[in-house]
């Protein structure tokens, strides 16, 4: 990995497969599933194409290996050089539900062009369909897309989702969540 990165420790993670990172069919990464959250893990490239067809998604697993620090940027990178299937039975919930985040531009342009009535249309729809406890509704300044206004963006994990009416936002976390 280079002078940069200095070896912090050995690596021994045990958590749930949530798949694979990385363009179409070429996967550099494995995603981890542990208690405090989501994990990559680097995989050498021996061990990619077994593991794709040995995986599956949800089953518990044990990667060994290492972790990187990377002096410059203070990032954590971790290096498998071992993933072991656990033989436990998969734990269905182990990692706590992200909440989703919608944020919602509060500067003036898109105020005047219904941002409030947008804010209390979504806060009501959420409330009605019992998602309120759920989602963070975050007031931001502005997201320079003025000529779309008013503009909200749905943030679930990775995913972004901009302009769509709140209906359809709370349609998306119904699907998430269940």
């Amino acid at each position: 990995m280079g002078e940069k990165h200095l070896t912090l420790s050995q690596l021994n993670l045990e958590g749930q497969f949530l798949g694979f990172v990385g363009d179409s069919g070429k996967f550099k990464y494995l995603r981890l599933g542990i208690p405090s959250g989501d994990v990559q893990v680097k995989l050498p490239k021996e061990l990619r194409s077994s593991l794709s067809l040995s995986l599956v998604h949800g089953e518990q697993i044990r990667v060994d290996g290492i972790s990187k620090l990377n002096s410059r940027t203070g990032e954590i990178k971790f290096k498998a050089y071992r993933v072991q299937p656990t033989g436990a039975c998969p734990i269905e919930k182990l990692t706590p539900q992200t909440k989703a985040k919608i944020m919602v531009c509060q500067k003036s342009g898109c105020l005047k062009r219904g941002g409030k009535g947008l804010l209390s249309e979504l806060e009501k729809t959420l409330c009605d369909r019992g998602l309120s406890d759920k989602v963070t509704i975050e007031h931001t300044g502005c997201q320079k897309r003025c000529s779309s206004a008013p503009n909200c963006v749905l943030r679930i994990g990775k995913k972004h989702y901009k302009k769509i009416h709140p209906e359809a936002i709370a349609s998306l976390l119904e699907n998430h969540f269940s």
